[in-house]
């Protein structure tokens, strides 16, 4: 039975800068959760979602970078090594791209589905998925990236509709939304 997908919640809405709650335990509803929001991030032709982009200030995100297919809740980032700059797009903030510097690999702690404790090395754009998510459950967005400056100038840009930099255009590779 299909539930989705979810409407995104788009820049400006409270619930992208809230921190989200730790899941006390992966149960029917969160599996629903979960399964409408690989359908949502499907659909949308992401690569990662995380629930307060559809409104659920939980601890949960979604991925699939190509490479890796999976859930990650209460997720954490152990440790990590190296840095690397990508530009990166948003579900959240449709078009606008940013250059933002993340670790190479990462050893990261996160609950599956089933409420088992996972332990795994990320490398490469599922790497990238993962922080750019977890940012997400911080209430971080790319934009916080930017210096203050230019994250001020393109804001108002957002808000009046002037935007035209860094856009994906619809020739691009929509796959490049995080």
């Amino acid at each position: 039975m299909k539930f989705g997908p979810l409407k995104i919640r788009l820049y400006g809405d409270p619930c992208l800068e809230a921190k989200s709650k730790p899941v006390k335990e992966v149960g029917p509803v969160e599996r629903m959760l979960i399964s409408v929001m690989f359908e949502t991030m499907d659909a949308c032709r992401g690569v990662g979602l995380a629930a307060p982009q559809v409104g659920i200030n939980e601890q949960i995100f979604v991925v699939d970078s190509g490479k890796e297919y999976f859930v990650a809740i209460n997720p954490k980032i152990l440790k990590s090594a190296g840095t690397d700059v990508m530009e990166e797009g948003c579900l959240s903030i449709p078009r606008v791209l940013v250059d933002v510097k993340r670790a190479k690999t990462i050893w990261v702690e996160f609950t599956d589905m089933e409420n088992r404790q996972v332990r795994a090395q990320l490398t490469g754009i599922t790497a990238k998925v993962f922080q750019h998510e977890l940012d997400h459950l911080h209430g971080k967005l790319i934009l916080d990236y930017l210096p203050p400056k230019e994250r001020s100038r393109i804001v108002g840009e957002l808000k009046n509709g002037t935007y035209t930099g860094n856009v994906l255009g619809e020739e691009d590779d929509q796959r490049k939304k995080i």
